[in-house]
């Protein structure tokens, strides 16, 4: 009776392995790098990087410098739209993908805004990056780099004439905020209206210049940015993970990001700096992320699609 119960079990614990198996494969087939790569979707030898804000480029930015010297690109950091906003008119996206299409071949684009659908203006696809980050630490760096010594200078220097913020706000902390309840560190579902100007929508970088991108933390903004993020970007990385996003950009976009791993942990020590840890109590940050759910819903899936390019080079290693 003992033997058959044991056997019993031993069946159904096989059976159970079996199925999982089964499931783990028919994920891990579509696991692969020809599945995954957009790159080869592009007829516009471009790459355009749309920053978003507070990801951490600046400390890729030098790394791009090197890799245009040692691959020999073309890296442009100004285009023809300077006005930083949150969308952009018809005209402006227009003016932009046109730009972009005259590029030369081997041409490395950098420039903060939203996706723009070049097919909508009869130009052909760039080759699309990005970045993205955890949407609170993008928040608390904004609310600090605000408050910066140097901001206040060059505000009362440069623009006296205009109101000016008090020294009680510059001195203010993101805890402080969080707990009077200023406007400025309210971050409002469906909210169009901004009382400070913070870009907290990271998913609006990849959902576009429509006016319903717009509503912060909404389920139709991200779902098309998750779209767009599947169907019309090679990479988006996140600095959090350095070598996993400049593995994936090397093997992908191998033409632009040749050695970009060599290169980053050989000089890294001489242009980046450590993120700087702002004391944030634990309280304050489950507040603020209980408004970010959607927001972190995207995030997490741009990490996740990063992830599975990576193990598709793994898989790939493992199978040659």
């Amino acid at each position: 009776m003992l033997l058959e119960h044991t056997s019993h079990q031993i069946q159904s614990y096989l059976q159970l392995n079996i199925s999982n198996l089964k499931r783990t494969y028919l994920q891990l087939v579509n696991v692969t790098t020809l599945r995954l790569n957009n790159t080869r979707r592009s007829r516009l030898q471009v790459v355009f990087f749309n920053r978003p804000t507070r990801v951490c480029t600046e400390q890729l930015v030098p790394l791009l410098r090197l890799l245009a010297d040692h691959n020999d690109l073309n890296l442009v950091l100004n285009g023809p739209v300077r006005s930083i906003s949150r969308i952009r008119t018809a005209k402006e996206e227009e003016i932009e993908a046109k730009w972009v299409s005259q590029l030369e071949k081997d041409t490395l684009y950098i420039a903060h805004g939203n996706w723009i659908n070049f097919t909508q203006y009869e130009q052909h696809k760039p080759i699309y990056i990005s970045l993205v980050r955890d949407p609170v630490e993008r928040m608390i760096q904004n609310f600090y780099e605000q408050r910066t010594r140097q901001k206040l200078i060059v505000s009362r220097s440069i623009y006296p004439g205009y109101p000016q913020r008090t020294n009680a706000w510059y001195k203010q902390s993101f805890n402080e905020c969080v707990r009077s309840g200023s406007p400025e560190c309210q971050y409002v579902k469906y909210s169009i209206e901004d009382a400070v100007e913070d870009f907290k929508r990271q998913s609006l970088f990849f959902c576009g210049n429509h006016e319903d991108c717009l509503p912060f933390n909404t389920h139709q903004a991200v779902q098309v940015a998750k779209r767009n993020v599947e169907k019309e970007y090679s990479v988006v990385g996140t600095w959090e993970q350095p070598n996993v996003t400049l593995t994936v950009l090397e093997r992908y976009i191998p033409r632009y990001f040749n050695h970009a791993p060599y290169l980053h942990n050989l000089h890294k020590h001489s242009y980046s700096k450590p993120n700087r840890q702002y004391a944030i109590d634990a309280d304050v940050r489950a507040i603020v992320r209980r408004n970010f759910t959607r927001e972190y819903d995207f995030y997490y899936f741009c990490k996740q699609r990063l992830y599975k390019q990576y193990l598709a080079l793994q898989l790939e290693q493992i199978i040659a």
